[in-house]
């Protein structure tokens, strides 16, 4: 019988996937300094961090022009991480006796992650950036809402409000600076976060980071620190659903940098 009942939120761009979907569209439509123009939008904080690409999409005359096709295809170009589908079974399954609802929350074109999940995560599990189109010209003519930044709370605040979910039985998985906000909104509530990248303010941030190519990983802290069990019960989670993990180093190093400052010489 299921006694608990979590909330799993995922980011999508390089957390499920090995790419960023603004690079793939950039790449579709032959834009070529895609990263510059991002960087010029960071530098400016005209945007939110994440919101980036719907920004250029509806102001920049590189992406001028876009339309619903345009991000349909690129989701299909977009390479998702190892295991998914395994990853989307095991939580709709339930584990340990707890149930979990999976929602894909990100600053991503809602069109590309719907088209990238396509047959793996129902459409109504995807909260991503919408947009308003021209009747007559098919082109993107509005933004309707942006998840980046706090939108990505506002999006996690409904969702427990929708399922009836503490803020304590809430999980947030992330690999960037666009995630921050999230995840000090979930912490803030007792819940559990993950970074799935090097980054490192994110990793002072989320109170795990697990890197690797398999999207199921992030089951192992889940499984040791949320529901508290042990390797050999891990172990038995994720061969019941054709998985092995063969390598689990528990690590955490501090990069430490120190230089020695020259003494003045002493007085006579």
């Amino acid at each position: 019988m299921m006694t608990k009942h979590y909330l799993l939120a995922s980011d999508f761009d390089q957390t499920l996937s090995f790419n960023d979907s603004g690079h793939v569209l950039a790449e579709l439509l032959g834009v070529s300094d895609f990263e510059r123009k991002v960087a010029g939008l960071a530098r400016s904080n005209l945007v939110q961090q994440g919101g980036e690409l719907a920004y250029l999409i509806r102001h920049d005359p590189d992406f001028r022009g876009v339309r619903h096709e345009h991000l349909v295809e690129a989701g299909r170009r977009v390479r998702l991480k190892g295991a998914l589908p395994a990853l989307v079974k095991s939580l709709h399954d339930g584990i340990g006796g707890c149930r979990f609802s999976l929602y894909v929350v990100s600053a991503a074109p809602r069109e590309v992650v719907v088209s990238a999940l396509s047959g793996v995560v129902p459409p109504e599990h995807i909260h991503g950036t919408e947009f308003e189109y021209d009747p007559a010209s098919g082109e993107v003519s509005n933004i309707k809402r942006v998840v980046a930044g706090y939108g990505k709370v506002a999006v996690i605040d409904e969702l427990g409000r929708l399922h009836g979910i503490p803020s304590d039985r809430i999980i947030y998985v992330g690999d960037g600076s666009s995630d921050v906000h999230v995840m000090l909104h979930v912490n803030n509530g007792d819940g559990f976060t993950i970074a799935v990248s090097e980054n490192r303010q994110l990793a002072r941030i989320a109170k795990c980071t697990v890197l690797s190519d398999n999207v199921c990983s992030v089951l192992v802290p889940v499984l040791d620190q949320v529901l508290g069990m042990r390797t050999p019960q891990i172990r038995a989670v994720l061969e019941s659903n054709g998985l092995t993990l063969d390598d689990w180093e528990r690590a955490r190093t501090d990069r430490v940098r120190i230089r020695e400052t020259p003494r003045a010489p002493a007085a006579a």
